[in-house]
């Protein structure tokens, strides 16, 4: 083998390591993505139910003495 030959080998196989990574990559971070969606969603779900309760203490009736006072 050649120098440039070997050259070019070995620079092939640094470009082959590097695509696997970054495809590696891409596949964590769209999987990642997929949990910070269902993680925002239930957050938004539990936002809404808090909001709700909040309302429905706000509703409650005063506490006030017992008539036997």
């Amino acid at each position: 083998m050649s120098d440039e030959t070997s050259r070019i080998t070995q620079l092939e196989e640094i470009i082959a390591h590097q695509a696997k990574a970054i495809e590696e990559l891409s596949d964590q971070l769209t999987e990642q993505w997929k949990v910070v969606e269902q993680m925002r969603a239930k957050l938004d779900r539990l936002t809404e139910r808090f909001l709700s309760l909040e309302e429905q203490s706000l509703e409650a009736p005063a506490v006030t003495r017992p008539p036997h006072y």
